[in-house]
């Protein structure tokens, strides 16, 4: 479904209206959402009302306060990762990479923390909420690649390695019902620290240094383009908020409901992949 605001002139025949939007911003700041990686295999959060489809992600406070559930965590994204790091870019990465490869993006922030937008090309990309690739010590500046960390978590647990699951957005795996106590979880090899993977948990602040780069993107844009989120989450809706603020306009493609809906000039009720189709067959 496709809603246009009646102020804002209809999109020449035979152009789609976001081929129309598209065309005329050249500078679109682009934000996008899970829904941009649905198409890869990656769950999303929310149903289409934006309502959490599942129990919330674990909290920064809860994971670093408990060991327990620091174990759970652990034992579930060792199961999830290997569908989660096997993930492949869809159409809808790869339509990005051709709408910068046109000179058309000023920045791309993803609240996504799979890297599927580098692999398909995208070289404008922040990853607002940091990467699930890679694994931080909470207590020193030692960083190290999450490969390491599933080699490092297979040979403490062999008995685990039999184990599957469904996999969950953040990377994990739908693990019920198990003792998670005798998980071993290996500590920072440096300063023998707590490990966490180096993304933005929930009630965690994102990097103050991310924040004012995106909001200088956001300044130099004429329009910003919102893939597949649903921005019920406010580090990413107040760029859209800001925006707004700013007289710039602002299209949406999501499968449901945004945060944003009254603020925007365009909305795409589709699949994020078949939205942005055209710019993969597009000239440059």
């Amino acid at each position: 479904m496709m809603t246009e605001l009646p102020h804002h002139a209809s999109a020449p025949p035979g152009t789609t209206a976001l081929g129309a939007f598209i065309a005329r911003h050249r500078r679109l700041f682009v934000l996008t959402g899970a829904g941009c990686s649905t198409a890869s295999g990656i769950a999303d959060y929310r149903d289409e009302a934006g309502a959490w489809k599942r129990v919330p992600p674990l909290s920064h406070q809860a994971f670093m306060s408990d060991a327990l559930l620091r174990r759970r965590y652990w034992a579930r994204s060792m199961v999830g990762w290997r569908r989660f790091g096997a993930a492949e870019p869809n159409a809808a990465h790869h339509a990005l990479r051709a709408l910068e490869d046109a000179g058309q993006v000023v920045l791309l922030l993803t609240q996504n923390v799979d890297g599927l937008h580098q692999r398909a090309g995208s070289r404008r990309v922040l990853d607002l909420h940091g990467r699930l690739d890679t694994v931080r010590c909470t207590a020193c500046p030692a960083r190290l690649p999450r490969a390491a960390m599933q080699d490092w978590l297979y040979a403490r647990n062999p008995g685990w390695l039999p184990l599957d699951a469904f996999a969950a957005p953040d990377g994990d795996a739908d693990l019920d019902g198990l003792d998670f106590s005798g998980f071993d979880v290996p500590p920072c090899p440096q300063c023998g620290g707590v490990l966490k993977p180096d993304v933005v948990f929930f009630g965690e602040h994102v990097p103050r240094e991310r924040v004012e780069r995106a909001f200088e993107a956001l300044e130099a844009a004429d329009a910003v383009l919102v893939v597949g989120s649903s921005l019920m989450v406010y580090s990413g809706y107040r760029f859209v908020q800001a925006a707004a603020h700013q007289g710039k306009p602002i299209a949406a493609v999501n499968l449901g409901r945004t945060r944003a809906d009254a603020l925007l000039s365009l909305k795409l009720t589709q699949a994020c992949e078949e939205a942005l189709a055209f710019l993969l067959h597009r000239p440059v």
